[in-house]
């Protein structure tokens, strides 16, 4: 499935990116931002040959701007053993909002981290303090991290009944469709305060089977929501009254009434 980042028009403004660096700089800068390795947290696994391969660049020549990065720039950090790259500014450009279901994204890919110091390396930039402070509980020394793991845990039983329909809704999106962005995992959380999580998910698997995404999915759930259609039951109920009604209903009123989403 495709995925998508956004990159600000200021990028191309930026005295640095201006100034010093090259047309080749700008464009291996702009794929570190925007390459299908990319997460949420600014840290990821990519390989050197790999990097080569995508841009179109010479080994050689993806080996001169890695050091320029790392070394001149001082844009990037990249741990050559877990082959895990971490871009500096990632938190204080993509990390504003916070919010339990963006905390919730970025725990679980920070759990995935090799690297820890690369999670500090990022984590300073982050200017929202609520996620700055969970980039910062990953950074603790080995010996507290029992200890933190017992927390987590037990703040995880507390909120268990909270954190399920998120957990289970999310990693759906993302095992189907793509990367979770903030403004997405803030409207499914909307969508969680007024239906099941069965009933969301069931959205997105009808727009899937449309080769549709989320804005699809959610203009169904806006559907049920208008006619009540709150349950499974209520809304399978509706679509075999509604296909029932197909064999006395003309074409032309048949499509009118599923524009408007009119089950009844």
């Amino acid at each position: 499935m495709a995925k998508f980042r956004m990159i600000q028009t200021g990028f191309w403004n930026d005295p640095k990116v201006m100034e010093e660096m090259t047309p080749e700089d700008k464009f291996f800068f702009m794929y570190l931002l925007t390459n299908p390795q990319v997460t949420q947290n600014g840290i990821y696994r990519i390989t050197k040959k790999q990097v080569a391969f995508e841009t179109g660049f010479s080994v050689e020549t993806v080996q001169l701007l890695f050091e320029r990065f790392l070394n001149q720039h001082e844009l990037i950090r990249y741990n050559a053993e877990t082959r895990e790259l971490a871009i500096k500014n990632w938190g204080k450009h993509n990390l504003g909002r916070g919010g339990k279901p963006m905390l919730d994204c970025i725990r679980k890919e920070l759990e995935g981290v090799k690297d820890r110091s690369l999670i500090e390396y990022v984590g300073q930039e982050v200017s929202n303090e609520s996620i700055r402070n969970l980039y910062a509980s990953f950074c603790l020394k080995n010996d507290d991290t029992s200890t933190l793991r017992g927390q987590e845990e037990k703040e995880e039983e507390e909120e268990e009944e909270e954190e399920q329909p998120y957990a289970l809704v999310f990693r759906f999106y993302e095992e189907n469709i793509g990367v979770l962005n903030p403004f997405i995992a803030e409207s499914i959380a909307l969508w969680l305060e007024e239906l099941s999580p069965e009933v969301v998910i069931l959205a997105i698997k009808k727009a899937l089977m449309k080769q549709k995404r989320w804005d699809y999915a959610e203009g169904i759930l806006k559907k049920w929501s208008n006619h009540n259609l709150t349950t499974i039951q209520a809304i399978e109920a509706a679509e075999t009254h509604f296909q029932k009604r197909q064999t006395r209903t003309s074409p032309t009123d048949l499509l009118e009434r599923v524009k408007r989403g009119d089950f009844s």
